[in-house]
């Protein structure tokens, strides 16, 4: 068996997809985004930040959400040329439409008061983000990636 694993097995990512060219534009527009949330970086403490801070930390957090929105729906317009593109990758944007889902939740909760740390929904006992970042690492994708900017 290791003999097979090691010297004949595919080594291809079972996610990745053939159309190279969709990938890198996905990859150019993730990086659009990438660098518009990188702009809105506030790298002060909560507390040096005023009464207000989680309503502002909240304003910020759903800022940068729309950032990864605008990229998914430029992503959206253009569907990969390959079959296997395209039955994967309306799976990955849903994937991606939730992790959305659960950073506009986590605003809502900061302006709640609750400050609390982010959370994601998951699957297969994962974080959801995990299972987005695999999928764009192995399309080379890197850029793609979901962003760590609520991670503690």
């Amino acid at each position: 068996m290791w003999v097979y694993a090691l010297f004949f097995a595919s080594k291809e990512a079972v996610n990745k997809i053939g159309d190279e060219a969709w990938t890198q534009r996905a990859d150019a527009r993730c990086l659009v985004a990438k660098n518009e949330r990188l702009a809105l970086a506030d790298y002060r403490l909560i507390d040096e930040a005023g009464p207000q801070a989680l309503a502002g930390r909240a304003e910020l957090v759903d800022r940068a959400t729309d950032t990864i929105e605008r990229m998914l729906q430029d992503i959206r317009e253009t569907p990969p040329n390959d079959e296997k593109g395209q039955a994967l990758i309306p799976l990955w944007i849903a994937d991606y439409d939730t992790y959305v889902a659960d950073r506009r939740a986590y605003a809502e909760r900061l302006r709640a008061g609750d400050n609390s740390p982010f959370s994601e929904t998951t699957t297969e006992g994962l974080p959801l983000s995990e299972k987005i970042a695999t999928f764009a690492g192995d399309n080379r994708m890197k850029n793609c990636a979901p962003p760590i900017d609520l991670s503690v």
